[in-house]
């Protein structure tokens, strides 16, 4: 048994032997230890190690393809903002908005992710209208969306910027697809063309296992549920719960997390849509991500309180205009 190998040493060993079984046996360790250092030093060097004899290749007929709106990218260190479910309204400006301006600025993230839902639809929902109740228009609620996503740009113009598309932000193509379906294609007809400085997908996929995407399963033990299920951290908005849940097995640990909403959770965008019910699990808030030499560390919260503050780390920081 050998007591421990460079990184040199270890690559050194994969190229001669290409074998998970193989080094596992000559180091002395488990063979998941093996396939977590390999992943690891993948992502280090920027180099494959692939194996010599993949046991799995006459398999590859049976694994699921790879959906084209998937977004992938790599984070060595650095840190992701991800938040979700703003459905912005216009003069509306949320405790958790001004809160994660004051994070980006702050924090100046090497990506932002708007997980969904951004777009709200209220007059184009597949719901009837409730009572007299009034909505603002699909062209009102577009500036809305613009305006707050521009000040999102201008305080990290660097970050990369992401939008895994929500049910709400469907809306605006499946009303035109299925009032309009000879429209196809023109410039204007999807969500995406109005906002170029974001790019539009189903699902974004760092480090090849963290994926970030709206929404998965429901219920109050989705966040579990969903990683348990995709065996990677899942990443989702759409319930509003706002939380992390961990989860270990041989493989290690990793979370689901849910990033909560971006509004505020009793304001007009729901008061009538959700009947006044008092049985909401909702919170207002987002998410932190940070990774350590390709690690992500323990996802973190940041919760907007009441009186204009939020709560991070420990502390309690006033975002009042």
């Amino acid at each position: 048994m050998r007591a421990k190998v460079s990184d040199a040493e270890f690559i050194e060993l994969w190229s001669k032997y290409q074998s998970v079984a193989r080094l596992a046996e000559i180091i002395g360790v488990a063979e998941r230890n093996v396939n977590a250092r390999r992943k690891r030093l993948e992502i280090k060097y920027n180099k494959q190690l692939n194996a010599g004899n993949f046991r799995g290749e006459k398999y590859a007929h049976m694994r699921p393809r790879e959906h084209p709106a998937r977004r992938h990218f790599e984070v060595k260190d650095g840190t992701i903002v991800v938040f979700s479910d703003a459905h912005f309204w216009p003069g509306i400006r949320s405790t958790a908005f001004r809160g994660l301006l004051k994070t980006i600025r702050d924090m100046k993230p090497t990506a932002i992710i708007c997980n969904g839902d951004a777009f709200d639809g209220a007059r184009i929902s597949r719901y009837p209208r409730i009572g007299w109740d009034s909505t603002p228009t699909v062209v009102d609620e577009l500036r809305a969306v613009k305006d707050a996503l521009g000040e999102i740009c201008e305080a990290s113009p660097s970050a990369k910027r992401y939008w895994p598309l929500g049910n709400h932000d469907a809306r605006f193509e499946n009303r035109l697809a299925s009032m309009a379906p000879e429209y196809e294609g023109v410039l204007g007809f999807h969500l995406k063309d109005h906002f170029p400085d974001w790019v539009a997908c189903w699902s974004v996929w760092v480090n090849q296992n963290v994926a970030i995407k709206h929404r998965l399963r429901n219920g109050i033990h989705a966040t579990h549920l969903n990683t348990v299920n995709t065996g990677v951290t899942t990443v989702t908005g759409h319930l509003h719960s706002l939380k992390a849940t961990p989860f270990s097995d041989y493989r290690g640990v990793r979370w689901g997390v849910d990033t909560g909403t971006l509004a505020d959770p009793n304001g007009p965008q729901f008061v009538d849509y959700t009947e006044d019910t008092g049985e909401l699990n909702h919170r207002s808030g987002f998410a932190v991500l940070t990774f350590h030499k390709g690690e992500l560390l323990w996802p973190e919260i940041v919760y907007a309180r009441a009186n204009d503050q939020i709560e991070f780390r420990g502390k309690v920081y006033d975002v009042s205009e």
